[in-house]
Protein backbone atom coordinates (compact mmCIF):
# COMPACT_ATOMS: atom_id res chain seq x y z
CA UNK A 1 0.00 0.00 0.00
CA UNK A 2 1.35 3.44 -0.93
CA UNK A 3 1.12 5.93 1.90
CA UNK A 4 2.09 8.91 0.13
CA UNK A 5 4.94 9.53 2.34
CA UNK A 6 7.91 9.65 0.34
CA UNK A 7 10.19 12.74 0.24
CA UNK A 8 7.70 14.18 2.92
CA UNK A 9 9.16 16.17 5.92
CA UNK A 10 7.95 14.22 9.12
CA UNK A 11 8.82 16.47 12.39
CA UNK A 12 8.50 14.12 15.47
CA UNK A 13 8.70 15.60 18.87
CA UNK A 14 10.01 13.72 21.90
CA UNK A 15 11.31 11.46 19.46
CA UNK A 16 14.65 10.27 20.58
CA UNK A 17 13.16 7.45 22.26
CA UNK A 18 10.34 5.40 23.09
CA UNK A 19 7.08 5.84 20.47
CA UNK A 20 8.80 8.91 19.19
CA UNK A 21 11.54 7.08 17.90
CA UNK A 22 9.10 4.14 16.70
CA UNK A 23 7.81 6.42 14.65
CA UNK A 24 11.24 7.86 13.16
CA UNK A 25 12.04 4.39 12.41
CA UNK A 26 8.28 4.11 10.72
CA UNK A 27 8.29 7.32 8.39
CA UNK A 28 11.89 6.50 7.50
CA UNK A 29 11.05 3.16 5.99
CA UNK A 30 8.09 5.16 4.12
CA UNK A 31 10.70 7.08 2.58
CA UNK A 32 10.08 9.78 4.37
CA UNK A 33 12.84 12.71 5.52
CA UNK A 34 12.87 13.02 9.19
CA UNK A 35 13.48 15.61 12.00
CA UNK A 36 13.60 14.85 15.81
CA UNK A 37 13.36 17.22 18.34
CA UNK A 38 14.16 16.23 21.92
CA UNK A 39 15.09 18.03 25.86
CA UNK A 40 18.25 15.71 25.72
CA UNK A 41 21.31 16.30 23.22
CA UNK A 42 22.46 12.73 24.72
CA UNK A 43 19.53 10.74 23.92
CA UNK A 44 19.24 12.83 20.23
CA UNK A 45 22.41 11.58 20.01
CA UNK A 46 21.75 7.69 20.33
CA UNK A 47 18.98 7.63 18.29
CA UNK A 48 20.77 9.36 15.36
CA UNK A 49 23.08 6.65 15.82
CA UNK A 50 20.06 4.25 15.57
CA UNK A 51 18.54 5.74 12.43
CA UNK A 52 22.36 5.58 10.56
CA UNK A 53 22.46 9.45 11.12
CA UNK A 54 19.63 9.55 8.79
CA UNK A 55 17.39 12.22 10.73
CA UNK A 56 18.20 15.87 11.57
CA UNK A 57 18.32 16.68 15.11
CA UNK A 58 17.82 19.85 17.50
CA UNK A 59 17.42 20.21 21.16
CA UNK A 60 15.09 21.77 22.06
CA UNK A 61 12.69 22.43 25.40
CA UNK A 62 9.16 22.84 23.92
CA UNK A 63 7.43 23.92 27.05
CA UNK A 64 9.48 27.28 25.88
CA UNK A 65 7.07 28.75 23.04
CA UNK A 66 9.88 31.16 21.85
CA UNK A 67 12.37 27.96 21.84
CA UNK A 68 9.83 25.92 19.99
CA UNK A 69 9.33 28.42 17.18
CA UNK A 70 12.89 28.82 16.50
CA UNK A 71 13.57 25.18 16.64
CA UNK A 72 10.71 24.77 13.62
CA UNK A 73 12.07 27.62 11.83
CA UNK A 74 15.80 26.22 11.99
CA UNK A 75 14.41 22.48 10.53
CA UNK A 76 12.47 24.75 8.15
CA UNK A 77 15.76 26.72 6.63
CA UNK A 78 17.37 23.54 6.64
CA UNK A 79 14.58 20.98 5.14
CA UNK A 80 12.13 22.79 3.68
CA UNK A 81 8.47 22.79 4.91
CA UNK A 82 6.87 20.85 7.44
CA UNK A 83 4.30 18.36 6.16
CA UNK A 84 3.53 16.09 9.15
CA UNK A 85 4.31 16.84 12.81
CA UNK A 86 4.03 13.96 15.26
CA UNK A 87 4.11 15.40 18.80
CA UNK A 88 5.16 12.88 20.95
CA UNK A 89 7.15 14.77 23.36
CA UNK A 90 6.51 14.97 27.38
CA UNK A 91 5.46 13.14 29.81
CA UNK A 92 4.03 14.35 33.49
CA UNK A 93 5.15 12.64 36.49
CA UNK A 94 2.70 10.71 38.54
CA UNK A 95 2.24 11.17 42.39
CA UNK A 96 0.39 9.43 44.90
CA UNK A 97 -2.91 11.67 44.97
CA UNK A 98 -2.05 13.04 48.73
CA UNK A 99 0.80 14.18 47.41
CA UNK A 100 -0.37 16.40 44.58
CA UNK A 101 0.40 19.91 44.98
CA UNK A 102 0.59 23.15 42.71
CA UNK A 103 3.61 22.35 41.64
CA UNK A 104 2.77 19.06 40.37
CA UNK A 105 -0.28 20.43 38.92
CA UNK A 106 1.95 23.21 36.92
CA UNK A 107 4.27 20.28 36.09
CA UNK A 108 2.25 17.96 34.29
CA UNK A 109 0.90 21.02 32.35
CA UNK A 110 4.53 21.96 31.62
CA UNK A 111 5.43 18.75 30.32
CA UNK A 112 2.46 17.60 28.28
CA UNK A 113 0.43 19.82 27.01
CA UNK A 114 2.64 23.13 26.52
CA UNK A 115 5.42 20.91 24.48
CA UNK A 116 2.62 19.96 21.82
CA UNK A 117 0.20 23.45 21.83
CA UNK A 118 3.61 25.34 21.21
CA UNK A 119 4.67 22.40 18.46
CA UNK A 120 1.30 22.84 16.42
CA UNK A 121 1.28 26.90 17.26
CA UNK A 122 4.76 26.72 15.28
CA UNK A 123 3.59 24.93 12.12
CA UNK A 124 -0.30 25.37 11.89
CA UNK A 125 -0.16 29.40 9.98
CA UNK A 126 2.35 27.73 7.59
CA UNK A 127 0.53 24.60 6.85
CA UNK A 128 -3.08 26.56 6.79
CA UNK A 129 -1.38 29.48 4.08
CA UNK A 130 0.11 26.05 1.93
CA UNK A 131 -3.17 24.26 2.23
CA UNK A 132 -1.81 21.52 3.41
CA UNK A 133 -0.15 19.06 6.44
CA UNK A 134 -1.00 16.66 9.15
CA UNK A 135 -0.67 16.95 12.79
CA UNK A 136 -0.97 13.75 15.25
CA UNK A 137 -0.50 14.12 18.54
CA UNK A 138 0.34 11.10 20.32
CA UNK A 139 -1.52 12.18 23.70
CA UNK A 140 -3.04 9.30 26.39
CA UNK A 141 -5.88 6.91 27.78
CA UNK A 142 -5.02 8.73 31.09
CA UNK A 143 -7.57 11.53 29.41
CA UNK A 144 -10.33 9.27 29.11
CA UNK A 145 -10.23 7.68 32.67
CA UNK A 146 -8.70 8.90 35.87
CA UNK A 147 -5.99 7.08 36.58
CA UNK A 148 -5.21 7.64 41.00
CA UNK A 149 -1.63 7.91 40.21
CA UNK A 150 -1.65 9.73 36.76
CA UNK A 151 -4.43 12.77 37.86
CA UNK A 152 -2.46 16.16 36.74
CA UNK A 153 -0.88 14.18 33.94
CA UNK A 154 -4.48 13.28 32.97
CA UNK A 155 -5.92 16.24 33.11
CA UNK A 156 -2.96 18.02 30.51
CA UNK A 157 -4.13 14.74 28.61
CA UNK A 158 -7.67 15.86 28.82
CA UNK A 159 -6.98 19.32 27.63
CA UNK A 160 -4.84 17.89 24.86
CA UNK A 161 -8.16 15.97 23.44
CA UNK A 162 -10.47 18.52 23.43
CA UNK A 163 -7.69 21.01 21.85
CA UNK A 164 -6.83 18.46 19.28
CA UNK A 165 -10.61 18.35 18.24
CA UNK A 166 -10.96 22.15 18.38
CA UNK A 167 -7.87 22.60 16.14
CA UNK A 168 -9.10 19.83 14.21
CA UNK A 169 -12.22 21.78 13.33
CA UNK A 170 -10.78 24.92 12.88
CA UNK A 171 -8.28 24.17 10.56
CA UNK A 172 -9.96 21.45 8.11
CA UNK A 173 -11.02 24.10 5.91
CA UNK A 174 -7.82 25.13 5.36
CA UNK A 175 -6.65 21.75 3.86
CA UNK A 176 -4.90 20.67 7.46
CA UNK A 177 -5.85 17.55 9.31
CA UNK A 178 -5.39 17.20 13.38
CA UNK A 179 -5.47 13.81 14.85
CA UNK A 180 -4.91 12.28 17.56
CA UNK A 181 -3.80 8.56 19.66
CA UNK A 182 -4.47 7.35 23.33
CA UNK A 183 -2.22 4.47 23.86
CA UNK A 184 -2.43 2.58 27.01
CA UNK A 185 0.17 0.81 28.61
CA UNK A 186 3.35 0.64 26.44
CA UNK A 187 6.33 -0.90 26.55
CA UNK A 188 8.49 2.22 27.22
CA UNK A 189 10.71 3.46 30.02
CA UNK A 190 7.17 5.26 31.33
CA UNK A 191 5.57 1.53 32.53
CA UNK A 192 8.94 1.82 34.92
CA UNK A 193 7.59 5.10 36.22
CA UNK A 194 4.63 4.01 36.79
CA UNK A 195 5.51 1.02 39.08
CA UNK A 196 8.03 2.94 40.87
CA UNK A 197 5.29 5.24 42.04
CA UNK A 198 2.38 2.84 42.66
CA UNK A 199 5.29 -0.08 44.42
CA UNK A 200 6.07 2.71 46.84
CA UNK A 201 2.97 3.35 47.99
CA UNK A 202 0.28 -0.19 47.62
CA UNK A 203 3.60 -2.42 49.63
CA UNK A 204 3.76 -4.73 46.01
CA UNK A 205 6.16 -5.27 43.73
CA UNK A 206 6.61 -4.29 40.64
CA UNK A 207 6.70 -7.48 38.82
CA UNK A 208 3.35 -8.02 40.72
CA UNK A 209 2.13 -4.69 39.87
CA UNK A 210 3.09 -5.19 36.07
CA UNK A 211 1.08 -8.78 36.03
CA UNK A 212 -1.37 -7.11 38.04
CA UNK A 213 -1.88 -4.73 35.34
CA UNK A 214 -1.57 -6.75 31.92
CA UNK A 215 -4.35 -9.17 33.26
CA UNK A 216 -6.43 -6.41 33.48
CA UNK A 217 -6.35 -5.31 29.20
CA UNK A 218 -8.45 -7.51 27.68
CA UNK A 219 -5.77 -7.75 24.48
CA UNK A 220 -3.72 -9.92 27.07
CA UNK A 221 -0.66 -7.85 26.34
CA UNK A 222 0.72 -4.01 26.64
CA UNK A 223 1.13 -2.47 23.01
CA UNK A 224 4.51 -2.15 21.77
CA UNK A 225 5.84 1.05 20.46
CA UNK A 226 5.88 0.64 17.08
CA UNK A 227 2.08 -0.64 16.66
CA UNK A 228 1.57 3.04 17.80
CA UNK A 229 3.98 4.48 15.31
CA UNK A 230 2.40 2.69 12.39
CA UNK A 231 -1.53 4.08 13.79
CA UNK A 232 0.76 7.14 13.45
CA UNK A 233 2.14 6.55 10.14
CA UNK A 234 -1.57 5.77 8.89
CA UNK A 235 -3.02 9.40 10.07
CA UNK A 236 -0.43 11.01 8.51
CA UNK A 237 -0.56 9.37 5.01
CA UNK A 238 -3.09 10.00 2.16
CA UNK A 239 -5.13 7.15 3.28
CA UNK A 240 -6.50 8.72 5.97
CA UNK A 241 -7.40 11.80 4.30
CA UNK A 242 -10.94 11.83 5.77
CA UNK A 243 -9.87 11.15 8.97
CA UNK A 244 -10.12 14.96 11.26
CA UNK A 245 -10.22 14.95 14.71
CA UNK A 246 -9.81 11.35 15.60
CA UNK A 247 -8.97 10.46 18.68
CA UNK A 248 -8.36 6.67 18.56
CA UNK A 249 -7.73 4.81 21.99
CA UNK A 250 -4.59 2.09 21.47
CA UNK A 251 -5.26 0.25 25.00
CA UNK A 252 -6.15 -3.03 24.25
CA UNK A 253 -9.58 -2.49 25.25
CA UNK A 254 -8.72 -2.13 28.76
CA UNK A 255 -11.20 1.10 28.97
CA UNK A 256 -14.14 0.19 26.94
CA UNK A 257 -15.54 3.71 27.14
CA UNK A 258 -16.58 6.12 24.43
Amino acid sequence: MNLGLKGKLAVITGGSKGIGLACARAFLAEGARVALLSRDPANLSSARADLLGDAFTRAVDLADPAAARQAFAEVAAALGPVDVLVNSAGAARRHPPLELDAAAWRQAIDAKFFPTINAMDAVLPAMAARGSGVVVNIIGVGGKVADPFHIAGGAANAALMLATKGLAAAYAPRGVRINGINPGMTKTGRVKDRLDVEARTSGCSQEELLGKAESKIPAGRMATPEEVAQVALFLASDQASYVFGAVLPMDGAAHPVI
